[in-house]
Order: C-alpha cells, then sequence, then structure tokens
C-alpha cells in the first residue's frame, strides 16, 4: 500500500481494514498453541508452582494466626499465646516473601525465555515464505507483530499467568476456609459469585475485540513509517514531508482511537468488579457483626471469616484484571499463530528428494510454464513458456516490461512454483528436489545490490557461510572489489551501514558479485546488473562479470540491448512467451520486436550523443 493510498477514509476513521473485518477468533483457547514453547521447560514451570503453593499457603495459614491472636491472645489475656501467634505469623511471612521471590524470579525467567523463543520460530517462519506472502503483508506489520505482540505475551506468560494461578489457589483456599469458619456467611459470598463473574465474561469479550483492532492499527503506525522511512530520498525529494507526517498523524490518531476503546472497557471490567465485590464484602461484614453480637460467633472466628473473604473478593477482583490482560493478549497470540501456522505456497517437498548430480553442468529448462501471481490472478506472466539452456551457455532475456523476465528468475529460484509445466535443472524437476539443493545451485546478482547492515566480510560471507577468510578475499579480488575493500577504515570487517550506505553504486555491485564468485553456482542469474552505474563503474564490474560468466551457465535479463551482443543466444519474450530467440544479428535482419526495440534505444542514444556534441560544435 503506498503512503498515500485509496484507503485515507478508513484511517481517518480507525475502521477495520478488510483483512480485520473477519470475527475475531482470539478466544482464551487461542493460547494454547503457547504449550509447545513452555513443553522444554517442564522443570521450571513445577518449580514456580511449588513455590506458588507455598506462598498462597503462607498466606491463607496467616487467618488461622489472626483467629488465634485474637481468641486466644487478645481475649483470654495470655501473653505466651500472644507471642506463639505473632512468632506464627512472622514464620509465614517468611515463608511468604521467599515463596513469592522463587515464584517471581523463575516465571519471569520462563517468559523471558518462551518470548524469545516464539520470536525465533515466527522470524524463521517468515524468511521462509515464498514471496507472495510478501505481497499482501506489509513488512512495518509484521515487525509489529514480532516486537509489540510478544512484549503483550511476555507480560502473560511471565507475569500474569502465575499471577492468575495464584489468585486462583487463594480464591479456592480461601473459599473452603470460609465454608469451615461459618457455612451459613458462606452462602451469603456464593450467592454474590454469578453477580461478579458475568460482567466478566461479558465485558471480557469486549476487550479482546478492541484489543485486536487496537494491535491491528499499531501494526499499521509501524507499517507506515517502514515505507515513509524506506522512501525517505523519495519523500524529500519531492517535498512531502509535512504530508507524509500528516498520513503518519492519521494513523496514530487510529491507534489511538482504537485503543481508547479497549481501555475504556479494560477500565469499566475493573470498576464493575471492584464494586460489586467490595460491596459484597461489606455486605458480609455487616452480618457477621451481628451473627458475633448475638453470641454466634466468636471475634476471632469474624477476623479470620472477614480476612478469607477479603482474599476471595481481592483474588477475584485481580482475577478479573488478569482475565482482561489474557484477552488482550489473545488477539496478539492469533496474530502470531496466524504467522507460526502461515504455510508457503510452493509444494510440500517430497518425502525423499531427488538429488542433483554432481557434479553439476548446469542445464536450465522451462517446459510450456504457465504461471499468474496472486496479486494478479487474471493476467498470466508465463503462458506456456519453454526454455532451454545448454550447460555453460549464455542467454538472454529482452522484451517489453512485464513480458515475464523476472518471472522466469523467481521459478528458477523456486519463489513459486508453476502452475502447469515444468521447471528443471540438469533433468530434475525441481519440485522433486529439496529446496536448500535447488537454490544452492543458483547465485543472482540484482540490478539493485542487496547490502545487509553489517561489515564487508559478513556480506561476501552471505554467499557461503562456512568459506574461509581467504576464499572470501578470492572472491573479493575476482570481483574487482578487494582493493576498495582494503582502504576502508578497518578493511574487510568495516560496517557498511543500513544498506550499504557507506559504499557507492558500483561498489556495492562489485560486493554482490562478490557474494556470487564465492557461491560458486552452476548457475549464474543476473538481472540487468549494470544498468544503475556510471561509465566506469560498468567497465569495472563488466570485467568482474565476464571473468565470473566464464563457463557457466548465464541467464540475463537485459533492458539495455547494448549489453547482451555478446550472448550466445537472445530470447526475446512479450506477454509470456517467447517470440523470437537468436543471435543479435540474426534478430535485427529478421525484424520484429527486437528490431523495434534496438531501434528505439539506438537511435535515441545517437540522437543524446548529437544533443551534447552540438553546444561543444557551437562553441569551437
Amino acid at each position: 500500500m503506498s503512503i498515500f493510498g485509496s484507503e485515507a477514509r478508513r484511517r481517518r476513521t480507525g475502521d477495520p481494514p478488510a483483512s480485520s473485518a473477519r470475527p475475531p477468533r482470539g478466544e482464551i483457547r487461542r493460547i494454547r498453541y503457547l504449550f509447545r514453547f513452555l513443553r522444554p521447560y517442564r522443570g521450571v514451570i513445577v518449580a514456580a508452582v511449588f513455590a506458588l503453593c507455598i506462598s498462597a499457603a503462607a498466606v491463607l495459614a496467616m487467618g488461622q494466626g489472626l483467629r488465634v491472636l485474637i481468641d486466644d491472645g487478645l481475649g483470654k489475656e495470655e501473653v505466651s499465646r500472644l507471642h506463639e501467634a505473632l512468632i506464627y505469623m512472622a514464620g509465614m511471612v517468611v515463608l511468604l516473601a521467599g515463596g513469592s521471590f522463587a515464584r517471581f524470579y523463575l516465571v519471569s525467567w520462563l517468559g523471558e525465555r518462551v518470548i524469545a523463543d516464539i520470536r525465533r520460530a515466527v522470524f524463521r517462519r517468515l524468511v521462509g515464505l515464498s514471496p507472495a506472502f510478501f505481497e499482501i503483508n506489509k513488512v512495518g506489520e509484521l515487525l509489529s507483530r514480532i516486537t509489540t505482540d510478544t512484549t503483550l505475551l511476555q507480560t502473560v506468560i511471565g507475569q500474569q499467568a502465575s499471577s492468575a494461578l495464584r489468585n486462583l489457589l487463594l480464591f479456592l483456599g480461601a473459599s473452603a476456609m470460609l465454608v469451615v469458619t461459618s457455612p451459613t456467611l458462606t452462602g451469603f459470598v456464593v450467592l454474590m459469585v454469578p453477580v461478579v463473574v458475568i460482567p466478566i465474561v461479558v465485558l471480557g469479550r469486549r476487550v479482546r475485540r478492541y484489543s485486536r483492532l487496537a494491535q491491528d492499527r499499531v501494526g499499521d503506525v509501524g507499517g507506515h513509517m517502514e515505507e515513509a522511512l524506506g522512501g525517505i530520498r523519495t519523500v524529500q525529494a519531492f517535498g512531502q514531508e509535512e504530508r507524509s507526517g500528516e498520513r503518519f498523524g492519521d494513523h496514530v490518531e487510529a491507534a489511538f482511537r482504537a485503543a481508547l476503546r479497549r481501555v475504556q472497557a479494560r477500565a469499566m471490567l475493573t470498576a464493575i468488579v471492584i464494586l460489586l465485590v467490595f460491596c459484597g464484602v461489606g455486605l458480609v461484614l455487616w452480618i457477621a457483626g451481628t451473627t458475633v453480637l448475638q453470641g454466634e460467633m466468636t471475634g476471632g472466628e469474624m477476623t479470620a471469616f472477614m480476612f478469607y473473604a477479603v482474599v476471595v473478593a481481592g483474588s477475584v477482583g485481580s482475577l478479573s484484571e488478569v482475565y482482561g490482560d489474557m484477552q488482550h493478549a489473545a488477539g496478539a497470540a492469533e496474530r502470531l499463530a496466524e504467522l507460526l501456522n502461515e504455510e508457503p505456497a510452493l509444494a510440500p517437498a517430497p518425502a525423499v528428494a531427488e538429488p542433483l548430480p554432481e557434479p553439476q553442468r548446469g542445464a536450465v529448462e522451462l517446459d510450456r510454464a504457465t504461471f499468474h501471481y496472486p496479486a494478479r490472478p487474471d493476467m498470466p506472466a508465463l503462458e506456456g513458456f519453454s526454455l532451454a539452456v545448454a550447460p555453460g551457455e549464455t542467454v538472454a532475456l529482452v522484451g517489453p516490461s512485464g513480458a515475464g523476465k523476472s518471472t522466469v528468475f523467481n521459478l528458477l529460484l523456486r519463489f513459486y512454483d508453476p502452475e502447469d509445466g515444468r521447471v528443471a535443472l540438469d533433468g530434475v524437476d525441481l519440485r522433486e528436489a529439496s529446496l536448500e539443493a535447488v537454490r544452492r545451485s543458483f547465485a543472482l546478482v540484482p540490478q539493485d545490490a542487496v547490502i545487509f547492515a553489517a561489515s564487508a566480510r559478513e556480506n561476501i560471507h552471505f554467499g557461503r557461510p562456512e568459506a574461509s577468510d581467504e576464499e572470501v578475499r578470492a572472491a573479493a579480488e575476482a570481483a574487482g572489489a578487494a582493493a576498495f575493500l582494503d582502504s576502508l577504515p578497518e578493511g574487510f570487517d568495516t560496517f557498511l551501514g543500513e544498506k550499504g550506505t557507506r559504499l557507492s553504486g558500483g561498489q556495492k555491485q562489485r560486493l554482490a558479485l562478490a557474494r556470487a564468485v564465492l557461491r560458486n553456482p552452476a548457475v549464474l542469474l543476473l538481472d540487468e546488473a549494470t544498468s544503475a552505474l556510471d561509465a566506469e563503474s560498468e567497465r569495472a564490474v563488466q570485467a568482474a562479470l565476464e571473468r565470473l560468466m566464464a563457463g557457466r551457465t548465464t541467464i540475463v535479463i537485459a533492458h539495455r540491448l547494448a549489453t547482451v551482443q555478446k550472448a550466445d543466444r537472445i530470447v526475446v519474450m512479450d506477454e509470456g512467451r517467447v517470440v523470437a530467440e537468436g543471435t543479435h544479428r540474426a534478430l535485427m535482419a529478421r525484424g520484429g520486436l527486437y528490431a523495434r526495440l534496438a531501434a528505439l534505444q539506438f537511435n535515441d542514444g545517437q540522437k543524446e550523443e548529437t544533443d551534447a556534441e552540438a553546444p561543444r560544435s557551437a562553441a569551437g
């Protein structure tokens, strides 16, 4: 979606996008998929639960200490009993403190550890998905899921889950002690439970729904920021800083409104629960006081009962807050579960992959391949496309934009599989071989070299991580990159900045070539690797390319026809089909699309040269 897209009205109003319009599915049970991340840490969970039980038991035991303190220590004026009660209470406090420390540490460790595992699993899933997934999902939103959503889950696992279990134990234990202390008064407490639970369930569902929408709006904020900052040069070049800021403000306001609805529902849930719970406690206190005055209960028993009643009320109130947090996290759990359950669009790998021959020859074949991009299902990118490239042959693909040239590369690299037809390497259907083996057979040098925010050495190592430093240097020398890399402040270990901002266009391209040299592929794929370079850089890169292409199967996408005249064969494409093929001279003699493209380019080039020489002639 563009920065200034057609969804302005939706962004301003904060309405959910089409993808979020479906009924939310994030019930509490959606968090169950976390169990597989918790399973490796069963020992820590058992230790944390034991510590939690100890601290809960210490709290419940304090009620009996209060009863003894009032009835025996104060009521009977026995100093020894008073001392015993105080020592007992102090012991329970120490036990509570120790259990709480162990519980907090173990559960917090568990939360951090599990969230780290989830982030790793989500990222691994993302980088394994085909490009079709990223055609319809914004990178900024995906980043939001890995960061914001996992942080919400960390809160649940590292804090709220243990708090919920602790309050549940206190609720059950204190309820049992209420029955033991006074069954009659306990009946009044039981009558109030539905009055408290029903609002929790009803409002909790609203909290969950608003939480999902709020998280989607936060994802929109991240998506717009990533898009605007990623294209900052274009934004500034067209003077759109103010408008981009306004658009970002619209995203932020939509996120604020969505979050506010969640906060209002959460605040209403908390307020209603507190009101009902403590009104109930006041009523029970009045009834208990009347019972004491009538001699049916001692002061110590009433104190113990009220202590347990407060524990029950506090537990219910805390459980309502935890329930709200878990509903909030249920939206995050759903979004993460969607990513973890996302399957690549590629056909599943066979149980026993067919091995590629060793050594590889580099014979490439596309046989009547037909393919539609998911975003353009009505327009074939390739239709009945056939191409055979012999080992060591250099083939250039030319044609107008949209002819399907890049799609050929996408099918060879198995970013997509053809809907009909076959793509093979050395006679092996790519769908029958392992994906890792297929991609290891190719090296891609794109038009815009991708440089990672790392050192030059790490960028070259990306071609073959197990390569030695000597092989990395040899690859850099073969690509003509060693000289300028040695001149950097820290040589090959120099940090190159975000997207290689410390390098020129030609240097980036030679670094990408060094990566391809190090990979030593059977087939080299060149996507107009020199079109964006100046004349001097182009000559340097072209020389490195010729060394890399020698004796290796090479397929070149060419927009500038002057760069492909040395190819063994030129394949002319239009609307996803092969319309002609042959050498440059043969195609020019035949006429047709290639001759028209060549005439346009070469005539334009001659006109530019004439226009450039005209001022010099006038000056002379």
